[in-house]
């Protein structure tokens, strides 16, 4: 009896240009600001290399007093220069196969099984780049603890539960001093991400605001004027007694710069006809780079493979801040 293989249903051209059902770009962070795509990082994710140089213009010197004409034409001015500095980052090179056994239950429930697929692998990988933001932005904390004072750290919470209170868990003064760890750039601040446990808090002191479309349709909540996105991916951390701390992240626009490359092959149908003792078994793989880097940092230390896992990525060892701490558009709170 004849079977129905992947390789039958799909094109491997056109699957490959059907779009993400829930891309990156479709993402909660991706919709308040925080992560920036551009034409620039898409070009320098497509670079050969793994490593790419992001650079940037330094601001003008404002500490620098300005000049005072004279009648001395003896007496010249000397003129300010603009300098450039750099921001290092690694590509991200990653991929994930999928069985047809696995999709299985996508080809017997009717339909394009290339738009079911894709629905299914397209959700798959914004989770993964969601999470590969989370732990940059853990990472980054980490060495702001362990390099920088914890200048973009503002912590209330307690380590055991017995003294927890109102002013341990989150709060509107809590807030209001994270937010000002940025200074007078604090302006900048439009987004909280907070896990749910955060999140819950925030409403039932009636922080949290509806914003809806003109037909009445929630498009998001607020709190204080940011939007709030709620991620159970954010830090859980157990006090050193007992009770959990709960990590909030502040963002400003453009907190995470992204950009796309293009793999050799982005999509392959892999037939491997001796597995299954002979019955043959097709595999689905997907493959993506992605430049995804937090403004004003860049990364340190060598990875284990040629990008950096999960894991490193919230290490405190591969981040360096080369900013001052007003230019750079994050700011965390701690709290019960």
């Amino acid at each position: 009896m004849a079977t129905t293989r992947l390789s039958d249903i799909i094109d491997v051209v056109v699957y490959q240009d059907l779009p993400q059902v829930n891309g990156p770009e479709k993402t909660a962070f991706f919709d308040a600001g925080i992560v920036n795509r551009n034409p620039l990082l898409d070009s320098l994710a497509n670079q050969p290399g793994k490593i790419v140089e992001l650079p940037f213009w330094n601001d003008l010197d404002g500490s620098v007093e300005v000049n005072y004409g004279s009648d001395d034409p003896s007496s010249s001015a000397t003129p300010q220069k603009l300098t450039q500095g750099e921001q290092i980052a690694r590509k991200a090179f990653v991929n994930q196969g999928w069985s047809a056994a696995n999709l299985a239950s996508e080809l017997a429930m009717g339909g394009s099984a290339m738009d079911a697929i894709r629905a299914k692998t397209s959700r798959y990988f914004a989770r993964q780049w969601q999470r590969r933001l989370i732990a940059a932005v853990n990472g980054v904390m980490a060495d702001n603890v362990a390099n920088d004072s914890g200048d973009m750290v503002h912590d209330v919470a307690a380590e055991a539960i017995a003294s927890q209170t109102a002013d341990t868990r989150f709060n509107q003064d809590a807030f209001i001093e994270a937010a000002y760890t940025m200074g007078d750039a604090v302006d900048g601040v439009t987004a909280i991400a907070v896990h749910s446990a955060v999140a819950k808090q925030i409403t039932k002191l009636n922080g949290a605001e509806d914003v809806r479309d003109s037909e009445g349709n929630l498009l998001y909540r607020s709190y204080l004027g940011r939007r709030i996105i709620v991620d159970d991916g954010l830090p859980v951390v157990a006090g050193t007694t007992d009770g959990f701390k709960y990590v909030s992240v502040l963002f400003g626009p453009g907190a995470f710069g992204y950009g796309v490359g293009t793999p050799a092959k982005p999509v392959a149908i892999q037939e491997d006809e001796d597995a299954a003792d002979g019955a043959g078994v097709e595999t689905l793989w997907e493959r993506n780079t992605w430049l995804l880097h937090p403004f004003g940092f860049q990364q340190t230390g060598t990875p284990a493979g040629l990008s950096y896992t999960q894991a490193e990525l919230a290490s405190a060892t591969s981040w360096d801040r080369i900013l001052d701490r007003k230019l750079v558009p994050l700011a965390y709170l701690i709290t019960n």
